[in-house]
């Protein structure tokens, strides 16, 4: 199952959510796997509504940031300012 690192929340918990079960859960940060950082993507097993498997999926991780990075280029080309004028 794959998993995405949202945010971290008060530099103690990472939020990671699991969009195939439609959840989030919230770990130590100390659980995650070294390399970790908001936004990195991971294979996960989840047994009990818990955790018990996380590793960090680089190609994902690397594959999305390039999507996301495409797509926000995209759209900066695209933007011309407001349409509305300053007095």
């Amino acid at each position: 199952m794959k998993g995405y690192l949202d945010r971290i929340e008060d530099n103690k918990f990472a939020v990671i959510l699991v969009e195939d079960i439609k959840k989030e859960f919230i770990i130590p940060k100390e659980e995650l796997p070294e390399g970790s950082a908001e936004k990195s993507y991971f294979n996960l097993t989840i047994q009990n509504d818990q955790i018990t498997f996380i590793k960090l999926d680089e190609h994902a991780t690397g594959t999305e940031q390039n999507k996301t990075d495409k797509l926000m280029s995209k759209l900066r080309s695209k933007s011309n300012g407001s349409k509305f004028k300053k007095k």
